[in-house]
């Protein structure tokens, strides 16, 4: 995923909306494909308090800590891409229509054509994979495309293309067959989508 070249802006980001936002960069880069052992090493030292988001990062970093590369690829491999298909697929399409390239996805590309966003060139796979929303969220909250997403346009964007169904991705990520490392990373996603969902309902934005 890509857009117009950054741009400055006077808005100033609030610590809050930017702990957000790399939180949202953060799963994004899990999920886009299996971590090096740069981004574990960086992973195993994370460190959460005793809220239930502070213990799903600990558990995140423990995990982090007793996995190698290799083996996280190969876990990775066969919860997303398999033979012929992973153990999940992790599509805004897949899991509100049972099809990939559905109305969700038309849908989403309505939206980031209206936010100047578009795929890279060298990526391929439909916009609306867990992995591209999650940095799309990350990108409105702080302006990395222009101007910051007001809170009404961030929560407008996340009840239509992530509310519905991003949840529910992470809970199966988290009982999946073949979720070993990724079954923390599903914990993280879990408990972050429901606050972002509390958050929104309260602002009485949008």
């Amino acid at each position: 995923m890509t857009a117009v070249p950054d741009m400055p802006t006077e808005i100033q980001i609030a610590e809050e909306d930017r702990l957000r936002a790399d939180l949202y960069n953060f799963l994004g880069l899990l999920l886009a494909g299996p971590p090096d052992e740069m981004l574990l090493e960086q992973t195993a030292g994370l460190s959460g308090d005793d809220s239930e988001m502070g213990q799903a990062i600990t558990t995140l970093a423990k995990m982090a800590k007793i996995t190698k590369p290799r083996s996280v690829e190969s876990e990775y491999n066969k919860l997303f891409i398999g033979l012929g298909r992973g153990e999940l697929l992790p599509y805004a399409s897949y899991y509100l229509t049972g099809f990939l390239n559905e109305k969700p996805l038309a849908n989403l590309r309505q939206d980031m054509a209206a936010r100047g966003l578009q795929r890279a060139e060298n990526v391929f796979e439909p916009e609306d994979n867990i992995a591209s929303l999650m940095e799309m969220m990350a990108a409105m909250i702080v302006g990395r495309f222009g101007s910051a997403a007001t809170l009404a346009e961030q929560k407008t964007f996340y009840n239509r293309h992530i509310a519905p169904w991003a949840a529910l991705f992470y809970s199966d990520l988290e009982g999946a067959k073949t979720s070993v490392f990724y079954a923390s990373v599903g914990t993280v996603g879990r408990v972050f989508m429901e606050i972002e969902q509390d958050a929104f309902r309260m602002s009485g934005e949008g």
